[in-house]
C-alpha cells in the first residue's frame, strides 16, 4: 500500500478475516474508548521519517523504470526487516491500511464498488479457465516464443468471448431502449461481459486464414532468415 500510494494510486484489496483486523495508530493519538479493543498502537512516525528519503528514491526508481516493482518488493520484502526503507514502508502501510479499513467498513457505496470490481476480475479468470483448463504439454512452452504464443492465444480467445458478449449486450440494450424499455446506465455498470454458459468451447473453430496464406508464408520465411542470420 505504501508503494502504490507513492506511485499515485490506491491499493484496494478484499481483506480477509475482518474480525481480526486492527486499526494501527501512533501512540500519541487519542481515540474513543469504544475503539480501544480494535486499535493497535504500533506505528512509529520516527521510523517513517528515518526511511522516508530512501522510500521516495525507491518509488522514483520504479516510476522511471530503473527497477521493476516485483524486484523492489523482493528486495524490500520480509527478508529486509530492520532496513530503514522496509520499516518506513511497513509503518506507513499500517496507517494506509487503517484508513482503507475505515472507508471499507463505514462507506457502503465504496465497499460495494470494491466488491464489484474484484468480482469482475475473478469472472475473467473463470472465463480463462473455461477457455482452457488443461495442462501445457511438457514439450511445449519451454522457449520464450512458445510461451508467448501460448499466452497470446489464450488471451486472444478470452478477448474474443468478451468482445462477442459485449457486442450482443449492446445490441440487446439498444433494441430494448428503442422499444421504450427504460435501461439505467447504473444497471449496465453492474453487468460484465465474462459470462460463458452459452458458449461451446469444445466445438470446432475455423479461421479463414487462406486469404492471408501468401502473407503468412512471407512473414515466416523472413523470420526464418532472421534466425539463420542470428
Amino acid at each position: 500500500m505504501s508503494l502504490s500510494k507513492l506511485l499515485g494510486f490506491d491499493l484496494c484489496p478484499r481483506l480477509r478475516d475482518l474480525s481480526l483486523r486492527k486499526l494501527f495508530l501512533p501512540k500519541p493519538f487519542s481515540i474513543p474508548e469504544e475503539l480501544e479493543r480494535v486499535t493497535d498502537r504500533r506505528v512509529s512516525l520516527r521510523a517513517i521519517d528515518r526511511g522516508w528519503d530512501g522510500l521516495l528514491r525507491l518509488a522514483a526508481s520504479i516510476r522511471t523504470g530503473r527497477v521493476s516493482a516485483a524486484l523492489a518488493l523482493q528486495r524490500f520484502g520480509s527478508a529486509a526487516r530492520g532496513d530503514p526503507v522496509h520499516r518506513a514502508a511497513d509503518h506507513l502501510g499500517r496507517l494506509l491500511r487503517s484508513i482503507y479499513l475505515c472507508d471499507y467498513l463505514a462507506v457502503e457505496d465504496f465497499r460495494r464498488e470494491i466488491h464489484t470490481l474484484l468480482d469482475r476480475g475473478e469472472s475473467v479468470h473463470q472465463l480463462q479457465r473455461a477457455v482452457y483448463s488443461g495442462k501445457v504439454a511438457t514439450e511445449r512452452g519451454r522457449r520464450q516464443d512458445e510461451m508467448q504464443t501460448i499466452s497470446g492465444s489464450h488471451a486472444l480467445l478470452t478477448n474474443i468471448v468478451l468482445a462477442w458478449n459485449t457486442g450482443k449486450m449492446h445490441e440487446t440494450v439498444e433494441r430494448l431502449r428503442r422499444s421504450g424499455v427504460r435501461i439505467e446506465d447504473d444497471w449496465l455498470r453492474r453487468m460484465g461481459p465474462a459470462h460463458f454458459g452459452h458458449i461451446n468451447f469444445r466445438g470446432t473453430m475455423r479461421f479463414g486464414i487462406e486469404r492471408f496464406t501468401e502473407s503468412l508464408i512471407d512473414d515466416n520465411a523472413g523470420s526464418a532468415r532472421q534466425l539463420r542470420l542470428v
